[in-house]
């Protein structure tokens, strides 16, 4: 199932401290991830900073807003427990917590006001989630990054459809070099392009000391590219003794060609126009930063009295 968003989590994050007990925030984490079957890699699954994974971001947002509402308090630093109030909802029966019941209690009300002045009087950028949304900042930061992520790797694309077959050897130098294969980039310049032998576009360093080589196909493509185009180039592998190759395209792959690449003795990498986009995206080839944003989080050591 996909991960609860923190307004979803409100409830169980509650009912479990329904037993009265203090509990750490960590072992509810682990609980909970129990209690919505999440995957291993739905746990592990990070927030672009890398900081946090989604899940606790989440569950730490859904107890945030109970401990503002007057519903949990923290006895401790890293521990909640049930309040009077978040009984009295439990025993009311309700089965769902959301922003809209939080807003009942006057503690919730106003610290909904204050944010709305803040926010109303402060240019920067809030650290709560609009109350009336289901996302965390976090979550939002998220869906924004992906959103500019997924528009430049489409110009990324439209730009190498629209530029020459020499531009084209450039980039793929580029990023191959950027990526930490090929030496030099004078290194690898000098093996792209020189070889034109069966279907084989170039030849790069795997390492800086040229212990092994990768053998290279990079073409422009209108349409998927199918198993007879990869049979070639294998069979061109085949012919120089060798037994890695990357073939770059900017369209796709058939079925048949993924197919064939998983049966056949020699490593072939197939990267198709979104990975290319996407490697490109990574490694800062054909994109500039525009700005960098850092999110920070209390240092607890810091606040830890001796």
């Amino acid at each position: 199932m996909p991960i609860p968003d923190y307004q979803t989590l409100m409830y169980p994050v509650l009912k479990l401290a329904e037993d009265g007990r203090t509990y750490r925030f960590r072992d509810a984490v682990e609980i909970l991830a129990e209690q919505f079957n999440l995957t291993e890699e739905e746990r592990r699954e990070l927030l672009p900073s890398g900081s946090q994974t989604v899940f606790d971001s989440r569950v730490g947002w859904a107890r945030t807003y109970l401990k503002q509402a007057g519903i949990l308090h923290s006895p401790k630093r890293g521990f909640f427990e049930i309040t009077t109030r978040g009984k009295e909802l439990l025993e009311s029966g309700i089965s769902r917590i959301d922003n809209t019941v939080l807003e009942q209690f006057e503690e919730f009300k106003e610290f909904k006001s204050r944010k709305k002045k803040k926010d109303e009087s402060d240019t920067t950028e809030t650290t709560e989630p609009s109350i009336d949304s289901d996302q965390t900042p976090e979550d939002q930061i998220a869906s924004a990054y992906r959103t500019i992520k997924v528009g430049i790797q489409k110009e990324i694309l439209e730009n190498i459809m629209n530029s020459s077959p020499a531009f084209f050897e450039r980039l793929v130098i580029d990023l191959v070099v950027r990526m930490g294969y090929g030496g030099s980039r004078s290194d690898a310049g000098r093996a792209i392009g020189k070889s034109g032998d069966g279907g084989i576009d170039g030849i790069i360093n795997e390492d800086k000391l040229g212990l092994d080589v990768i053998y290279i196909q990079a073409k422009r493509w209108e349409g998927s590219v199918g198993r007879p185009e990869i049979q070639k180039f294998a069979g061109a592998l085949q012919g120089q003794r060798a037994r890695k190759g990357i073939f770059i395209t900017t369209s796709s792959f058939t079925e048949q060609a993924l197919d064939y690449v998983s049966m056949i003795d020699s490593k072939i990498i197939l990267i198709d126009g979104d990975r290319l986009s996407a490697l490109m995206f990574e490694h800062s080839v054909g994109v500039s930063t525009a700005g960098v944003y850092e999110l920070k989080k209390i240092d607890s050591d810091y606040f830890e009295e001796n």
